[in-house]
C-alpha cells in the first residue's frame, strides 16, 4: 500500500515522502497514530501543491539574500575602536560588534552567528569578512577598523 508519511519514521522515511507499507503495518500502526496518510489522488494533489509552495518560499528567500549579497558588496563598514601606539586595539572586534554597527549604520539585520570572522580583529585597518546569508549565498562586506 503506497502512504505519504506526516512525520519523520527512524528506518522508514521522512516527512512527505512517498513509500510502499505493508497493509498491516500502515492500518494498525502509521493510520491510527497518525504518522501517514493514504497516497490518494487528493491526497497527493495536496502534497503536491505544498511541495511547490515550499520551493516558492525558497526561491523568494534566496533571491532576497542575492540581493542583500550584492548590497553588502557595496559598502565599506567603518568601526571606531580605541587603539594603542602600534595599531593594535584594546580589546578587539568581535562578530557582534560588526552585525551590531551594520544595523546602526546601513539598517541591515545580520545574525551575529553568520558572520564568519575566524578570530577577533586585533589591528587597526581593513579587511573582507564573509557573511552567510543563506544556503550558498555568501556576502563579502569591507570593514575599514579605525581609531
Amino acid at each position: 500500500m503506497k502512504v505519504i508519511l506526516l512525520s519523520d519514521i527512524k528506518g522508514v522515511g521522512k516527512k512527505d515522502q512517498i513509500i510502499n507499507a505493508n497493509d498491516g503495518y500502515a492500518r494498525n500502526y502509521l493510520f491510527p497514530k497518525k504518522l501517514a496518510v493514504e497516497a490518494t489522488t487528493g491526497n497527493l494533489s495536496n502534497l503536491k501543491a505544498k511541495q511547490e509552495s515550499n520551493q516558492y518560499r525558497k526561491d523568494m528567500q534566496k533571491d532576497e539574500a542575492i540581493n542583500l549579497a550584492n548590497r553588502i558588496k557595496e559598502i565599506n563598514l567603518e568601526i571606531k575602536v580605541k587603539a594603542g601606539e602600534n595599531g593594535k586595539i584594546f580589546g578587539g572586534v568581535t562578530a557582534k560588534e560588526i552585525a551590531d554597527n551594520l544595523k546602526t549604520q546601513y539598517d541591515i539585520e545580520v545574525d551575529k552567528k553568520k558572520v564568519n570572522l575566524s578570530e577577533t580583529i586585533k589591528v587597526t585597518g581593513t579587511r573582507t569578512v564573509d557573511i552567510k546569508l543563506y544556503e550558498g549565498v555568501i556576502g563579502k562586506l569591507k570593514i575599514n577598523v579605525i581609531s
